[in-house]
């Protein structure tokens, strides 16, 4: 059995159509950079109001990754 390292970053990812859709930005972007993403854990969810209806979603996550 293998060991693993984590190291853990806090991300923010928006969406105007749901809280899901905002996690799949936030992890899409950081999978640009961050390598070997293992897991998640939803810290924060929040929703931006205009004219009495919800403009957007933000969702604030916890990524963990193994180092190499």
């Amino acid at each position: 059995m293998s060991h693993h390292t984590y190291k853990h970053i806090e991300l923010t990812g928006s969406s105007e159509k749901g809280i899901e859709e905002a996690v799949q930005n936030a992890l899409a972007k950081a999978s640009e950079t961050v390598k070997h993403m293992r897991w998640l854990e939803v810290t924060d969810t929040r929703g931006h109001i205009e004219d009495g209806r919800v403009a957007h979603w933000q969702v604030t996550i916890k990524v963990g990754f193994t180092l190499e």
